[in-house]
């Protein structure tokens, strides 16, 4: 792609409408792809599989980027977690006394 061009982007109704028209007229991804005027037709296959598989609420989704790989959250304590460190500590706290 030529430095400077943004790459396009979709409207999830234009994808839906690709998928549909494509499966009610038999169209392949190459003829959807030439038909809708989409640059490649590996997009309409993921846009396809995406429809198949999440449903057309799957296409309102961003996929753009990669995903954090960072530092996962860190989930909250149970209470019976918090109840044995309390429990540990108290004992701790007694032998240190003594």
């Amino acid at each position: 792609m030529p430095k400077g061009v943004p790459n396009k982007r979709y409207t999830p109704e234009f994808k839906v409408k690709v998928v549909e028209t494509m499966h009610k007229e038999g169209l392949s991804y190459r003829e959807a792809a030439r038909q809708f005027e989409v640059p490649s037709d590996t997009r309409i296959a993921s846009w396809e599989r995406i429809y198949l598989t999440e449903g057309a609420e799957g296409l309102q989704v961003e996929r753009r980027g990669r995903g954090s790989k960072g530092r996962p959250a860190k989930l909250p304590p149970k209470e019976e977690d918090l109840l044995a460190e309390v429990q540990r500590l108290q004992a701790e706290n007694a032998y240190l006394k003594t």
